[in-house]
């Protein structure tokens, strides 16, 4: 049961909010329409109680102004299906009946009674009458009386009754009365009540919960898509502060999370340019004392490893100040670009091919050109060749970097994109770099609000896919070089 409540549990706040409200409103309704009931039910129960009241009356002033010898006659003479009265020998033991409606019904039988027989007092007490049942009954014996409120157009009142005459002998009367005439037929009376109440009301509520969970969750929605850009560029322009007290406040804690993240990554990236620029004064006073030593060998190896140190160095701080350059946002040819790139690579002996056209697209363009440069170069060097494939729509841009070399295995495509690290067993490890290259134009390829995609080709070889996303709101005087 447990789990069936949790399936039909909405997952949304949304859905939670609304299914509460609506909740709420129908428990609120359904009480208030059991006192709509109880209003229809003293609405219908009026005239019938009145009638069999005034009818009683009239019998009981006939059988006082006669002698005891005659009664049986006149009760013989004025009884039917609806109306039986019979002598008994004193009142029953049974409790007097206190209908639906409280004392209600019986009191306003009693007084339409003892109006009818007489005002007086004496007339009033001489007459003592006990209201055994009274209710509503329907067509058919077998069905609840309730039912007959909703049912049948006029329906009738079944009443017993006991009383005392004059001369101190008692009756019992059985009565059944119905409608004199009734503006409208309970049913539709109740259709009227569950179209107009609870169809429509139900439609209205729906409509103002929407309306006001939209309202409410607008705000959560823009702070969820805010920490969505936030988690692609940390420099996405900040929330504004607007709005209800809790959202402003919401807002205001958003922003200064960016700003002390932007705060602690800029302190950090300045420690790392400082330690890696530092670091070439040492490995440059290292390098001097390895000329002086006195083995050819040992000389050898001590310049291969500076040299690879200082390469290290020199990526680090490539990247840290990429990283940090900020740059406006322009509109960038794409084939002209990807033309450049051709003409830099043909100059050095690289080989690369561009199939395709693009329209110019909004971007930075040092850092677009420097994510294009690396994924080409990566295909050079590793596969001797490189293929460009362009496809261009409304809606993205896709750049396709193609290779001949020997790709990477599936398991280390994720982490091919991570900083510093080169996959050994599938590139040679001669070709020099120190695992930079994809890890810029990822970064690129993000501030862009795009994203970059790598697999392996068929037959072999590494294919890079750039997708830039056309329309996309770039922070204005960021970039990443």
């Amino acid at each position: 049961m447990k789990r069936l409540i949790w399936r039909l549990w909405p997952r949304s706040l949304t859905g939670r909010l609304a299914l509460v409200l609506v909740s709420g409103m129908l428990a609120a309704q359904a009480l208030t329409g059991t006192i709509w009931y109880d209003m229809r039910y003293g609405k219908a129960m009026e005239i019938p109680t009145r009638l069999a009241a005034t009818r009683l009356a009239d019998a009981v002033r006939t059988l006082d102004a006669v002698p005891a010898a005659s009664r049986p006659a006149i009760l013989h003479a004025i009884g039917s299906a609806d109306f039986s009265l019979g002598a008994i020998d004193g009142p029953s033991g049974a409790t007097p009946a206190i209908d639906r409606n409280g004392v209600s019904g019986s009191a306003l039988f009693q007084d339409v009674l003892r109006q009818r027989l007489g005002s007086d007092h004496d007339e009033l007490t001489r007459h003592q009458v006990r209201v055994l049942a009274i209710d509503l009954a329907h067509a058919s014996p077998r069905q609840a009386s309730w039912f007959s409120l909703l049912h049948d157009a006029f329906p009738s009142g079944h009443f017993i009754v006991q009383l005392r005459l004059h001369d101190g002998q008692w009756l019992q009367a059985e009565l059944r009365e119905g409608q004199a005439g009734m503006s409208t037929a309970p049913r539709a009376a109740a259709i009227d009540y569950l179209l107009r109440i609870y169809v429509l009301r139900i439609a209205a509520v729906l409509l103002l919960a929407w309306l006001a969970v939209r309202l409410v969750m607008q705000p959560l929605a823009k702070l969820a898509k805010a920490a969505d850009k936030l988690g692609a560029n940390i420099f996405s322009p900040p929330l504004a502060t607007e709005g209800p007290t809790e959202v402003r406040k919401a807002s205001q804690a958003f922003n200064a999370m960016q700003r002390r993240l932007i705060d602690n990554i800029a302190e950090r990236t300045r420690f790392l340019a400082a330690v890696s620029h530092d670091l070439r004064s040492p490995i440059t006073r290292l390098k001097l004392r390895t000329e002086m030593l006195p083995g050819e060998i040992d000389r050898v190896k001590f310049r291969r490893d500076l040299d690879e140190m200082d390469a290290l160095v020199g990526a680090t701080l490539t990247m840290v100040q990429d990283s940090g350059l900020h740059e406006r946002q322009q509109i960038v040819d794409i084939d002209s670009l990807l033309a450049s790139l051709r003409s830099d690579f043909a100059e050095t002996g690289g080989q690369v091919r561009v199939e395709g056209r693009a329209a110019p697209l909004p971007a930075y363009p040092r850092s677009l050109k420097r994510c294009l440069q690396n994924l080409v170069d990566n295909a050079i060097r590793y596969g001797q060749r490189a293929g460009i494939s362009v496809r261009d729509d409304d809606r993205q841009l896709i750049i396709e970097v193609r290779d001949d070399g020997p790709g990477i295995p599936e398991a280390l495509l994720a982490r091919a994109l991570e900083p510093f690290y080169r996959v050994e067993s599938s590139r040679n490890a001669g070709t020099g770099g120190f695992g930079l290259g994809l890890s810029i134009a990822q970064t690129v390829a993000q501030a862009h609000h795009g994203q970059l995609l790598l697999r392996n080709g068929e037959p072999h070889g590494l294919v890079a896919t750039l997708v830039l996303p056309r329309g996309a709101t770039l922070s204005p005087g960021h970039g990443l070089g």
